[in-house]
């Protein structure tokens, strides 16, 4: 089942693909033609050191074959790059799925291509985007057309390497950390082979049986077996035993109770505020015979007796511990839909009831395997009321593209399904009423917004009166947003004015006898592998620091460091989440 990865990615790029594509980023065809040859074979060598061990080669199968990568993306190129935002979702996917399968971003190896091919870096990042999103789901089809598994993957890999060695060199190969090309085809081409050969290897489905004699017909009355001897007879003697046991000890007490009083009411007692308890002459014989109870049977008992006597019983421990449940968090329901139409949806809702009607509705519009779900159900949570609404979504759960969140009665769109011309917004006001609160996220509109907040509060900063103390200033430059591009550590140009008033700020204070000594600090989304997201938070809070120290800030009174996608601020389950999630802050150095 060998395939050429490469010359099969070529075949679905035909012409009219690269021109299109050529178009939308602006470039001649042939530069496209370079990203591609220079990028497809140095993808195919990531997959290779990715398949080179066990481990690896489980968890490369897992992903191609996940949800995520779309098996006819060959042939919908065509359809996607008719419009930017086709485009762009196309290359989001295909960053993220090389990002989560070679476990480190693929700026670095679009940078190096960039560098090598003279084609711009908005470019590169895009047709990497592109060729790592084409690649793997022609893997991913190739796997579900021959029924292979994971045991062909290695053999399948290996098989690539005389078609990529006469396109790859030592920078390419180190953007990947696959060191230099020597050294890379000697090595991943024998571990391949030894990882192929073990998968492979069968595995005997049982353990050889011994020789077995002829089997002769023996007829069924020639064969006696020994009879089974009963022991019920046991159990009935230590049941009599049980009894005259109770019985007398029932006897016993009547007599010590006789010798004390004859007064029926000397055999009642008082409990609380006048509550009576009348004490049950069955009840308290089994309680002197029957073993010791579990604490729920005491319980259990205690509120009968109560319920008995007419008095209120406190409830069992369990039953306390449920009536304390209160119903204080929102109900939660999110979904992602990938360029295949086929949506990643996530819910948390109060019982086992509504997410069986969640998943019913869900299987019933969409198809089982149409959709993936991660539904939790959290007793916390407040009744679903978007239930109802579920099927006036479906329709855009099956948009390219869109996302949305619902928590309570709030509402976010974004992606494709905040696209004011497809309308989400005014249908949803129209479906949800008045009682929901529906909105959508647009980035240029919140980093305008930022900015006009932070150049209004910077101005008490650059006043000659500005006391510098480290605390207000950390205050107002965190109001800026720095809003890199995807997978980039390169200063976005509408960041560089503000972070010029910054510099200006800092110099002041630092001429003034009052530096203010911080440290610059990146964060990250949860897109993309966690090891790759710590590494391009460091190189974006890198970025600051040395712009502001370009600016006349003293170098050592800043400091940068990388937190990639730990401390969220906000959930990643949505596009606002994730913009303030990607953020530059900075802290006061302790």
């Amino acid at each position: 089942m060998s395939i050429n990865l490469v010359q099969l990615t070529q075949s679905v790029m035909t012409d009219g693909v690269m021109r299109q594509l050529a178009e939308r980023l602006g470039l001649p065809s042939d530069s496209v033609g370079k990203v591609l040859s220079a990028t497809g074979p140095a993808i195919v060598a990531g997959l290779m050191q990715k398949g080179a061990t066990l481990e690896g080669a489980r968890s490369l199968f897992t992903a191609i074959m996940s949800p995520e990568v779309d098996t006819h993306v060959g042939e919908q190129l065509t359809h996607l790059l008719g419009s930017t935002n086709g485009l762009s979702q196309l290359e989001a996917t295909g960053r993220r799925l090389l990002e989560q399968v070679l476990e480190r971003r693929t700026d670095v190896l679009s940078d190096e291509v960039s560098l090598q091919t003279g084609v711009p870096a908005h470019a590169a990042y895009a047709v990497t985007g592109v060729v790592g999103a084409t690649m793997l789901g022609l893997l991913k089809k190739h796997f579900l057309q021959q029924g292979g598994g994971v045991g062909q993957l290695p053999t399948l890999l290996g098989h690539q390497l005389p078609a990529i060695a006469p396109h790859l060199n030592d920078r390419l190969l180190g953007t990947l950390g696959l060191g230099g090309l020597a050294a890379f085809s000697a090595n991943t081409l024998a571990q391949l082979k030894a990882v192929s050969a073990h998968i492979e290897h069968p595995t005997p489905s049982a353990k050889p049986a011994a020789d077995v004699p002829p089997a002769y017909h023996v007829p069924a009355d020639a064969v006696v077996r020994p009879e089974r001897r009963s022991h019920k007879w046991l159990l009935w003697l230590l049941a009599l035993a049980a009894l005259v046991l109770a019985a007398w000890a029932l006897l016993f007490l009547r007599g010590c109770e006789g010798g004390q009083s004859n007064d029926p009411a000397d055999l009642r007692t008082t409990s609380g505020a006048g509550q009576v308890q009348a004490a049950s002459e069955p009840a308290l014989a089994a309680s002197t015979v029957a073993p010791e109870p579990a604490a729920s049977d005491t319980a259990s008992a205690s509120a009968s007796a109560s319920a008995a006597s007419g008095a209120s019983a406190p409830l069992p421990a369990s039953s306390a511990s449920q009536a304390a449940v209160v119903a204080d968090k929102d109900s939660q329901f999110s979904f992602v839909v990938n360029a295949a139409g086929m949506p990643t949806i996530t819910a948390t809702v109060g019982s086992e009831a509504e997410k069986a009607q969640l998943l019913d509705q869900l299987t019933n519009r969409l198809g089982e395997s149409n959709y993936v779900a991660n539904i939790t159900v959290d007793p916390h949570a407040k009744p679903a009321d978007w239930l109802s609404h579920l099927n006036d979504l479906l329709p855009l759960m099956s948009l390219p593209g869109a996302e949305m969140k619902i928590t309570g009665t709030h509402v976010e769109l974004s992606g494709s399904a905040a696209n004011g011309k497809l309308g989400w917004l005014d249908k949803l006001k129209s479906l949800f009423g008045a009682s929901y609160q529906i909105g959508s996220f647009d980035v240029e509109h919140a980093v305008a917004e930022a900015t006009n907040n932070f150049r209004g509060a910077i101005k008490s900063l650059l006043s000659p009166d500005s006391t510098c103390v480290a605390a207000e200033v950390v205050k107002v430059l965190n109001l800026q947003v720095i809003n890199f591009a995807s997978g980039s550590n390169n200063l976005p140009v509408s960041a560089l004015d503000d972070l010029k008033q910054s510099g200006k700020v800092l110099s002041a204070c630092a001429r003034n006898g009052k530096t203010a000594r911080l440290e610059v600090a990146g964060y990250s989304d949860n897109v993309g592998g966690a090891q790759a997201n710590l590494q391009l938070s460091k190189r974006r809070a890198q970025a600051v620091r040395d712009y502001l120290v370009q600016t006349g800030v003293p170098a050592s009174s800043l400091t940068a460091q990388g937190y990639g996608d730990t401390h969220p601020i906000a959930s990643n389950d949505t596009a606002s989440g994730r913009f303030a999630n990607r953020r530059i802050e900075f802290l006061t150095q302790q």
